[in-house]
C-alpha cells in the first residue's frame, strides 16, 4: 500500500458551543493534512499527482479562508469544532479524488498540539 500526504493551511474564526455556552469568536491558523492511499503505482511510478490532490483540497477549503466558520454554509447548523471541520473536509474531498485513490484520513490542527483526525469508513 502506498500513501501520500498533502498539507494546506487557512486562517478562519469560529465560536463553538461548549456545554451549551457559545464561546467568543476567535481565530486560528488551521492546518489540514490529508492522507490518500492506494495499492499500486501508475506506469510512471506515481500513486497520483500531488498537484491533483492539492487542487482538490484547495477547492474544498476555499470557502473557509479568512472566514467565520459559523457563517459558512457548511456550519450553519453544525458546531464548527475541529472534529466537524475534519469530517466536512473529508466528505467534500472524497468525490474529488482521482479514480482508484482512497482517502485514509484528514487531520485538522486548530492550534499547536491540538489535532482532530477523521478517518472515513467508506473511503471509496
Amino acid at each position: 500500500m502506498y500513501s501520500l500526504e498533502i498539507e494546506a493551511e487557512f486562517s478562519a474564526a469560529h465560536a463553538i458551543v461548549l456545554r451549551g455556552v457559545r464561546e467568543t469568536v476567535h481565530g486560528h491558523n488551521w492546518r489540514v493534512q490529508c492522507e490518500v492511499e492506494g495499492p499500486a503505482l501508475d506506469p510512471e511510478g506515481l500513486l497520483c499527482d500531488f498537484h491533483a490532490i492539492e487542487a482538490a483540497l484547495a477547492r474544498v477549503i476555499s470557502p473557509f479562508r479568512n472566514a467565520d466558520l459559523n457563517a459558512t454554509a457548511a456550519f450553519e447548523s453544525t458546531n464548527p469544532t475541529a472534529e466537524h471541520v475534519a469530517k466536512h473536509i473529508a466528505e467534500e474531498l472524497l468525490p474529488k479524488l482521482p479514480r482508484g485513490i482512497r482517502l485514509a484520513s484528514v487531520r485538522v490542527t486548530e492550534a499547536p498540539r491540538c489535532v482532530a483526525i477523521y478517518r472515513p469508513t467508506n473511503h471509496r
